[in-house]
């Protein structure tokens, strides 16, 4: 079967084309402001969809006619932008008569990250711009062992990048100054059992701007989030007995952080896993093969069903594709 997948949950128009075995294609185009603004954001997925899709379709050397099915991302995400994707994946749906699947994006991740790697059955930390949590498969479901109380580490980042005046998305400068970053200044670490808080963390590293250099003041406050989410990871580990770390999200990229799952897992003699850049940030691809492993379950979708669900939360979602 080949699946076309379609992401739109946040500030990337994503365009995936996939079979069974392999990534066809895997095309995209990112907003880019100061910040995310809704509508801003679905206006330029609106104007850049069918150059991408045209895109994917050219790479994959698929036609439309040669599509079994149509996937999207469902939820969760911001509202304007969700919509834009499923109106398209209905579109099509509809014109070429195929079935068409919603998926979770956060699930998404997962499953991507499983069939680029070779985990089986990991712990998940996905750690993205409005998402972060540990995520583990326990009792037919995908169980959160811990999550963000407020914000995730990428929406933290980029209001760190933002008063820096740095562009957006601006992980990989973050990057480049956590790198240079040599002196550790006090910030709170907040952790209460296995979730987490980063609005502290970040109103407290913004005091020292123009007082330290902005490497130490990076450094510091990255530093300060990865340990926390690396440490509740530890523990979800050694909760639920599995075996395997994988790491996914957007702010996968960042080499500190693979950097320190890889010494917790190396000391636990646990394996780590991280998908390459392309599967890690949000991308059509995961929304393409998660639609297609949940439609080889026999999940079936009724145009009516696909209404988008701006806070489908992880743990909601009926795993049928997993015994």
């Amino acid at each position: 079967m080949i699946s076309l997948g379609i992401e739109s949950t946040a500030h990337t128009l994503g365009v995936g084309i996939v079979n069974e075995k392999e990534v066809l294609a895997n095309e995209s185009s990112v907003y880019s402001g100061k910040g995310i603004h809704p509508r801003k954001a679905a206006d330029h997925h609106a104007d850049v969809l069918k150059n991408v899709l045209d895109s994917a379709l050219k790479k994959s050397n698929v036609s439309l006619e040669d599509l079994d099915m149509i996937s999207f991302s469902q939820g969760p995400g911001i509202g304007p932008c969700l919509r834009i994707g499923a109106t398209a994946a209905r579109t099509l749906s509809l014109r070429l008569k195929i079935p068409i699947i919603g998926v979770n994006h956060c699930v998404s991740h997962i499953e991507i990250g499983k069939f680029a790697t070779e985990a089986k059955d990991p712990v998940t930390l996905y750690v993205s711009g409005g998402n972060t949590q540990i995520i583990a498969y326990v009792a037919k479901r995908y169980r959160i062992f811990g999550e963000t109380l407020d914000i995730g580490i990428g929406n933290m980042q980029d209001i760190f990048g933002r008063t820096l005046e740095l562009k957006f998305p601006c992980g990989k400068e973050i990057d480049i100054l956590v790198a240079h970053g040599k002196k550790y200044l006090h910030l709170p670490y907040t952790i209460k059992g296995m979730d987490f808080s980063f609005t502290g963390v970040l109103t407290e590293a913004l005091k020292y701007i123009e007082k330290e250099k902005k490497e130490d003041i990076a450094f510091s406050l990255m530093e300060t989030a990865f340990s926390t989410v690396v440490e509740a990871s530890e523990r979800a580990l050694a909760h639920t007995g599995k075996k395997e770390l994988l790491l996914t999200g957007g702010i996968a990229a960042s080499p500190r952080l693979r950097e320190m799952c890889e010494i917790m897992c190396d000391e636990r003699e646990n394996k780590f896993y991280v998908p390459p850049f392309d599967l890690c940030r949000d991308n059509g691809a995961m929304i393409a093969y998660h639609g297609l492993i949940e439609y080889k379950s026999g999940k079936r979708m009724k145009l009516e069903d696909t209404v988008v669900k701006q806070k489908w939360r992880t743990d909601e979602v009926e795993v049928t594709w997993l015994s």
